[in-house]
């Protein structure tokens, strides 16, 4: 890896990508002027040494695995402070330790007997509901039940020391909660062998054998992850062949994007054509998994043509690429084709999480001078308000960003490896320890799923862009405040006419569907909010057939109520089954007359196809 600050570098390497300037130009542009409280930009001689400000905390980061240590610190002092200025806080706490140390006691000498401290006034702690580590019959028997009642007393006395501390900045709080639980997974019972009553049992029945198995699994994990590997069994699932395998042709390339076009199965379709937008920080087959529950194949059966963006797999040598050139090279490329393709054919657009963000952009930004471009619009857990963009953000604020973007300043790229790491973190009982539990110290191999060796193969954001979504987007909050720019002109939310369709996902730790849903307030077009169980990808990827799935629907026109996610999650009835069966209804609804299929591509038009279904970027290591 060259280390060689961007500086000291030719303006454009050899073989480097030169993209247009377009960019995102937010608020912290004007931030960046700033400078101890003036509206003049930094002095030249501060300008001349930043790059060392830059290489000091890109080292940092890589030591600390890209989490600003100050920003930590910050947090513990601010909460630790304000607890020791708060005796009501300390009071409280000391009363719940009062109340609870009877019952503690009782499981712990009391292990055979009855409980004598009458029901009524027994405060006993309880597992979240979504906590299953204790819910074994193991874990009744006496001494597992101390353990697990005593690590749950510990679990709640955090929760309320670190939640409702008078004076503490909200974030702070969060950040110090976030901790607090994250320290407390890992000292678990259900983590060690010693204390997790099934682990022992196991290792009785099998001598060990388990343990065995759990070695060599630790040490195929580890090997794989130092060679950046996918997971052991993902090579069940190969790219074009039964994951990306519907059968299409790309019918354009540039040097960000391939725009694949699919095989129709009907012998006629609507004429609406619909348009698949995946967000970049992942590959697009996410759409396209397996013929069971791929989204594409079953709107292709459903009778629409579909047309899906393909994005590169960015280099450090595409460090330049910005959000503007996501706009240009990717949406408005991919319209113009179809328009060559399909001409005057209005088209459905679908943006998933970042790729719905940029697409609510692109239709804001194109109604003005293409104000028959889209039919219709429909976001999947894509958010354009960030002011609650859930513990997400605890990785998101102004010493956070700034050492990733030195960070991405020196490697040109953030990789993929640091982002896992990150969502990890957000769900680090299920992702981390769970796992570990059962391939480690229960020896089992899980096969993963489609989905998980999807998640696996993981791809680079560039810096520019990175730094800009990362500004205007979180830390500002521009666009929905109207003041993000494409090309220097303003983005303006209202502008979106054209029908809505918006699903959040109820599990979801990336895109909170309170955060998505918020979309009502930024424009006046009809609306259709779905809400859908699952998380962030197992939630959108819900295919009709599969069981033990819900969603909530509501219609919202100009004029009526508006309603806060609380209350339209009151007033909105849970119906059983997939989401995707009513936005295909709403689909179809919203389409023309049935018609023949278009042709592949557009030769007659310099559009002809270039290479059969998944394309050459989706291959990109």
């Amino acid at each position: 890896m060259n280390h060689t600050p961007p500086s000291l570098l030719p303006a454009h390497p050899p073989g480097a990508v030169v993209l247009p300037a377009a960019s995102i130009r937010g608020t912290h542009e004007r931030r960046d002027s700033a400078w101890l409280g003036r509206s003049d930009p930094p002095s030249p001689a501060f300008e001349r040494y930043r790059d060392l400000d830059r290489l000091l905390l890109s080292s940092i980061g890589h030591w600390t695995g890209g989490l600003s240590v100050t920003t930590r610190a910050n947090a513990l002092f601010d909460w630790w402070v304000h607890l020791a200025a708060s005796p009501a806080k300390q009071l409280e706490l000391l009363q719940w330790s009062v109340d609870i140390a009877p019952h503690l006691l009782e499981v712990w000498l009391r292990p055979q007997g009855r409980a004598t401290t009458p029901a009524h006034a027994r405060i006993e702690p309880r597992p979240l509901p979504q906590d299953k580590r204790f819910s074994a019959r193991a874990w009744q028997d006496w001494p597992f039940s101390a353990w697990a009642q005593s690590f749950l007393a510990v679990q709640q006395a955090w929760h309320m020391a670190t939640e409702g501390v008078p004076g503490v900045n909200r974030h702070h709080e969060e950040m110090v909660a976030f901790g607090a639980r994250q320290l407390l997974d890992m000292l678990a019972p259900s983590n060690s062998i010693a204390t997790n009553p099934v682990v022992l049992e196991r290792t009785l029945d099998e001598r060990g054998a388990n343990l065995l198995r759990g070695a060599r699994h630790a040490a195929e994990d580890v090997w794989r992850e130092a060679l950046e590997l996918p997971p052991a069994g993902a090579e069940a699932f190969k790219v074009g062949v039964n994951v990306a395998a519907t059968p299409g042709q790309v019918i354009l390339r540039n040097r960000l994007a391939e725009l694949i076009q699919y095989t129709p199965t009907t012998p006629q379709v609507r004429p609406e054509p619909v348009l698949l937008v995946p967000a970049w920080i992942m590959k697009y087959y996410i759409l396209d998994l397996s013929a069971h529950n791929s989204l594409v194949r079953a709107l292709v059966d459903q009778g629409f043509t579909v047309f899906v963006l393909s994005w590169k797999n960015p280099e450090p040598r595409d460090r330049d690429i910005g959000m503007a050139d996501y706009f240009h090279l990717g949406v408005e490329a991919a319209l113009d084709a179809i328009e060559r393709v399909q001409p005057f054919a209005p088209v459905h657009a679908a943006g998933y999480c970042l790729g719905g963000t940029l697409l609510a952009m692109a239709a804001a930004a194109l109604a003005p001078r293409r104000p028959q471009a889209f039919a219709s619009l429909t976001l999947l857990a894509a958010q354009t308000d960030f002011t609650d963009p859930g513990e997400l953000g605890l990785f998101i604020d102004e010493g956070q960003v700034e050492l990733l973007v030195d960070m991405m300043w020196r490697h040109g790229v953030l990789h993929a490896r640091q982002m896992k790491g990150t969502f990890q973190m957000l769900r680090s009982q299920d992702l981390v320890w769970s796992y570990r539990l059962v391939n480690y110290l229960l020896g089992e191999r899980q096969a993963p799923s489609d989905l998980m060796a999807w998640n696996a193969d993981g791809t680079r954001l560039p810096y520019r862009m990175h730094k800009e979504y990362l500004h205007t987007l979180f830390l500002d909050n521009a666009l929905a405040r109207g003041e993000a720019c494409l090309d220097g002109e303003p983005v303006n939310l209202a502008h979106i006419r054209m029908p809505v369709f918006n699903v959040g996902t109820l599990q979801d730790h990336v895109a909170p569907w309170r955060s998505v849903y918020k979309l009502h307030m930024l424009t006046d077009a009809e609306q259709t909010f779905c809400l859908t169980a699952g998380g962030h990808n197992a939630g959108i990827i819900n295919p009709p057939q599969q069981a033990r799935t819900s969603h909530r629907l509501r219609l919202w026109r100009s004029g009526d109520p508006l309603l806060t996610p609380d209350q339209w999650l009151e007033k909105t009835p849970l119906t059983e089954g997939s989401w995707w069966t009513p936005w295909f209804d709403w689909l179809h609804a919203r389409s023309g007359p049935w018609r023949h299929p278009p042709t592949m591509g557009a030769p007659e038009q310099g559009l002809p196809p270039l290479q059969a279904a998944p394309g050459r970027h989706v291959l990109a290591p």
